[in-house]
This record gives structure tokens, C-alpha cells and sequence, in this order.
């Protein structure tokens, strides 16, 4: 109970102390990276400041389950190894929340206090070999027993492989003759018990986030009934609400990011003398760095709205705007921040053992995984195209500047929508589409962000670098012409034919 009375200040300062003690003083992070995996006694270390224990219900001795609480733990833990805070995300959004708010009370009651006493770890396994983002045509099944369920499948790229004692696995109920049923369901098992062991076939040597295993995982489980867990209303709607929710806490892995990289590349470009001034001297860096104060300033605003509106009281399944928004442009700018810092780091960024050449390898799966940010754009595009349909408008302009979640700052970009949506839009426009949407969502959380006292320079900085985003996107969408494939290039397309 001691945890729940701490207050959120200590608490982090705490759990900042310790990284600095076991990534600056008694190791060299830098150096850690270039290995897969963290020491026993490292991992040891970090664990027994209970950072877990944001995401556990007071009644079970946690803080409470608290959507700012979580972020901050992933924010602090982002700005020191982006790979540390995307286990704790996976843990706590993939794992520990979803407990909490669809396990049965008997397997919360073993599991919480282990992961407050102990260093354990859970994961989610959605993912399959043949189907990726395909979520709804995931071949592992189950089938009913007496008294407990038999899963079988296989399940692969999933975050802590081989690491995690808990898993949340994702199934479909087999229904005989090869089918399986609709809906999916989700259900704990225990690596600890045999039965419920889930086999590593195979590691990946993945490119970047060498602190994470992954890997092939075969499933051939079985699991008591009180391990299945218990929507809502149905399974995908249940499955929608955990995603969600996971994507809505994004920004606290991008938040310490972002800011590591931007008070790495103000340290170097002040330091560094190039003639009779520093790089800050020059125009061209200031606009390089003003990008990424703007990642810091949207970030910002999105742990604000996430705060308000993700915890695990509330159903998320339908706020699939305001959750492929944030996820989808706060990973796009962590890979843009890592990508800024190594260029005006000069030759030195281009290193593993750089927080800059390691933040772009480690930051460029967040673009892909938990949706590929090409699918989450055109998913806001559609969205918001059906709006368009239904209100019988073809101005872009006007029908965000009547919609809640942009109403507020569309005035400010209305030179740059002022143009009619055409008809039957390509995916890539779709994409485009989605790009200004979600830069316009999460502008509109910086507003009211400001509206509360956040600084105004930073947020006029922000609106400026977002137009220029903007207007670009539009000029896309206005062309009408686009570039198509050529499958069969060669022939006529050696350039040594030319001389």
C-alpha cells in the first residue's frame, strides 16, 4: 500500500534515479545497446522500483490504473532506452489494463500480486504468420473442454518472445469442418504451468530494439475457463478497445523520446562552433530544430488528451480517429526527430552506441506495428469521408470546421482546405487525406493545452510547422495525376544503351 501513497513526483523520481544509477553509473547504456538483452542485475535494478504498479488496481495494492501515471512511467523510461519503455508499454496496455478490465477476479487475484512482488512480465499475442494486420482471419482456434479450453495456432513478431511469463492469446472458437467462428476471444496463459507453456520456435535477430526479444511462438495450451476473458458485448469489439487504447498511450513512449532528441541535438548545435558562430547560428538548423520542438509541443498535447479519455472505464472501441491520429503521427515524428538529430549530429549520429542512430532503428517498427500507418491514415480518411457523405458536404473546410475534434483550430488552416473532396479517391490520396486529418486532431489538443497555460511561442510554432505540413499534403490531393508501376521495366531502360 505504500505504493498507492506515494505521490506521482516521488514516485517517478524514483524510478529516474535508478535508470540514471544502471545506464550512467554503474554501466554505459551506449555501450549495453550494442547487445541484445539487458543484464539480470540491470533488469533487477530497474524492477524493484515497481514501475508496473502504475498499471495494477489499488484494490490489488497498485496505484490505481491512472492514464497519466502510466504515461509518465513510459515517458521517463523513453527518454533513457526506447526499448525499455516499449516493454513497459506492451506490459501495461497489452497486458496489465487489459486484465484489469476483462479478467475474471480469480486469476487478477494471482497474477497482480506477482507483478508487484516479483519481476514478471505479459504480453499479447495477436499477430500470425499469414495474417498480420488481417486480425479477424487469425487461424488460432480453440476448442471447449469440461472445465478449460484447448488453443491451438501459431502466433509470431510478438514483443518479449521467450521473456514474458504471462501472455494474453488471441483465438477464434473452432467450430468444426475447418471453420471458425466470427468473433475472437482472448485468454491468459501461464508459462509457469506446463499445460499452458507456449513453445518458442524460433528468435528473430531483429534490426533495431535489441532489448527485445522476438520471435515464432507455437500454441498448443490448455487453459482453465476462469483464464478466457469477459467483454463487453463481443470479442472484436473487446479486441478494438484494448488496441485503441494501446495506441492512445503512444505518445508517452514518443514523449521522453522526442525530448531526449531534442535536447540532444540543442546541446550539440550550441556547442558546436562551425566558423565564428555554433550551428544554432544557422537557418537552416534552427528550421530543423523547430521540427522537432514541434514533435515535443503536438506530444504534449496528445498525452494531455490521453489522460482525459483512455482509462480503462472507459470503452474505446469506436474512437478510432482520435487513436490512429495520435499513434499514427506521434511515430511518424519520433522516426522525423531521431532522423533530425543524426543530421545535425553530423558523422558521430551515425553510430549504434548515438542515442540518434539508435533512436532511428529503434523508432522505425512504430511506424509499422499496432497498424501500419498507411492502413491508420487511410482508416481516418474513411472516417471522415463517411462523415462527409452523410452531411451531404464536399468542402473539407467546412466539414471540419463543424466537427468536435477539429472545430476548433480548422480556421487556422482554412487557406490550405479550401478545395472539394473528389469522388473515389485513391489509397494514396486516402493516405494524404488521413495525414492532414490527424495533423489537424492533434493540433486542436495543443489548443486547448494552451488554453490552460501551456506556453503560446511553442504552440504558434507548432501551428506554423503544421501548415507547412499541411499545405503540402493539399497540394498532393489537388493533383490529379499520379505515378503507376511499371511491372515490367526492363527493356529500353539500361542507361548504358544511351552513351
Amino acid at each position: 500500500m505504500e505504493l498507492v501513497k506515494e505521490e506521482l513526483s516521488v514516485f517517478i523520481a524514483r524510478f529516474n534515479q535508478a535508470l540514471r544509477r544502471v545506464f550512467h553509473e554503474q554501466q554505459d547504456i551506449n555501450e549495453m545497446s550494442h547487445d541484445r538483452g539487458l543484464p539480470p542485475h540491470v533488469w533487477r535494478d530497474i524492477m524493484d522500483t515497481h514501475p508496473l504498479a502504475v498499471a495494477i488496481p489499488a484494490e490489488y495494492g497498485g496505484r490505481g490504473c491512472i492514464v497519466k501515471e502510466c504515461l509518465s512511467i513510459l515517458s521517463a523510461a523513453s527518454y533513457e532506452s526506447l526499448p525499455l519503455s516499449l516493454t513497459f508499454g506492451i506490459n501495461i496496455a497489452l497486458f496489465l489494463e487489459p486484465l484489469a478490465k476483462y479478467g475474471d477476479a480469480k486469476i487478477k487475484e494471482k497474477i497482480f500480486p506477482e507483478f508487484l512482488s516479483g519481476q514478471r512480465m505479459g504480453g499479447l499475442m495477436i499477430t500470425e504468420p499469414d495474417y498480420g494486420s488481417d486480425a479477424l482471419n487469425m487461424r488460432t482456434s480453440y476448442q471447449t473442454m469440461d472445465e478449460s479450453y484447448a488453443i491451438t495456432g501459431r502466433k509470431h513478431w510478438q514483443g518479449l518472445t521467450g521473456q514474458a511469463d504471462y501472455w494474453l492469446v488471441a483465438a477464434r472458437k473452432d467450430l468444426g469442418n475447418g471453420e471458425l467462428a466470427r468473433d475472437v476471444d482472448f485468454f491468459v496463459t501461464n508459462n509457469a504451468d506446463e499445460k499452458q507453456r507456449i513453445e518458442v520456435e524460433a528468435l528473430y535477430s531483429n534490426l533495431g530494439l535489441y532489448m527485445i526479444p522476438y520471435g515464432m511462438n507455437v500454441i498448443n495450451v490448455e487453459v482453465p475457463t476462469y483464464q478466457r476473458l469477459q467483454p463487453e458485448s463481443t470479442g472484436i469489439k473487446m479486441m478494438l478497445d484494448i488496441l485503441h487504447r494501446s495506441r492512445l498511450q503512444f505518445p508517452g513512449m514518443g514523449m521522453g523520446f522526442i525530448k531526449r532528441m531534442l535536447d540532444e541535438a540543442l546541446q550539440h548545435c550550441t556547442t558546436r562552433m562551425v566558423g565564428a558562430g555554433n550551428l544554432l547560428a544557422l537557418d537552416s538548423v534552427q528550421f530543423q530544430l523547430s521540427r522537432i520542438q514541434t514533435a515535443f509541443t503536438l506530444c504534449s498535447g496528445m498525452c494531455a488528451r490521453s489522460s482525459d479519455i483512455s482509462g480503462i472505464e472507459h470503452n474505446l472501441a469506436t474512437e478510432g480517429l482520435e487513436a490512429n491520429s495520435m499513434k499514427a503521427l506521434v511515430t511518424d515524428l519520433m522516426q522525423e526527430s531521431a532522423q533530425l538529430c543524426l543530421q545535425v549530429s553530423g558523422a558521430n549520429g551515425y553510430k549504434i552506441s548515438h542515442i540518434a542512430g539508435r533512436g532511428i532503428v529503434d523508432s522505425r517498427p512504430f511506424q509499422i506495428f499496432e497498424g501500419s500507418n498507411e492502413m491508420l491514415y487511410t482508416q481516418i480518411a474513411e472516417i471522415v469521408l463517411k462523415r462527409m457523405k452523410r452531411q451531404k458536404e464536399t468542402s473539407l473546410y467546412q466539414s471540419l470546421s463543424k466537427f468536435a475534434p477539429t472545430e476548433k483550430v480548422a480556421p487556422r488552416f482554412r487557406e490550405y482546405l479550401q478545395f472539394l473532396i473528389p469522388e473515389n479517391l485513391v489509397q494514396r490520396k486516402l493516405v494524404d487525406l488521413g495525414k492532414i486529418v490527424a495533423r489537424i486532431v492533434n493540433t486542436q489538443y495543443v489548443i486547448n493545452m494552451q488554453e490552460k497555460g501551456f506556453r503560446a511561442d511553442l504552440v504558434e510554432n507548432c501551428i506554423y510547422n503544421m501548415q507547412l505540413d499541411v499545405a503540402q499534403l493539399a497540394s498532393n490531393l489537388s493533383l490529379h495525376h499520379h505515378a503507376e508501376l511499371v511491372v515490367e521495366y526492363q527493356g529500353e531502360s539500361d542507361w548504358l544503351d544511351f552513351l
